[in-house]
């Protein structure tokens, strides 16, 4: 599974109406309204590298009120979750 994180720059009357539109596209995992240089922070989740050009360039980029958009693809996941069912499991770190 590839993630892609995905910060949205949005017409700023519009963020809740594109929040749910990027939501609403297959791929998009989850979508957060945030502070700072960006407007919307979406988190996208597919199989393929090939799928990430559809669903961000091809549909996301395209959802009226996007701005612009800037794609970070994560490497590896760290989470506090993972490493406390691995505990849970007796598996060693």
């Amino acid at each position: 599974m590839i993630t892609a994180i995905v910060s949205i720059l949005v017409e700023s009357h519009r963020i809740p109406e594109v929040a749910q539109r990027v939501v609403d596209i297959e791929g998009v995992d989850q979508v957060y309204s945030v502070t700072g240089d960006v407007d919307l922070i979406a988190v996208v989740r597919v199989r393929r590298h090939e799928d990430l050009a559809e669903v961000i360039a091809d549909q996301l980029s395209k959802v009226d009120g996007v701005r612009g958009t800037t794609t970070n693809i994560a490497f590896k996941t760290y989470s506090k979750r993972d490493l406390d069912v691995a505990f849970d499991l007796g598996i060693d770190g």
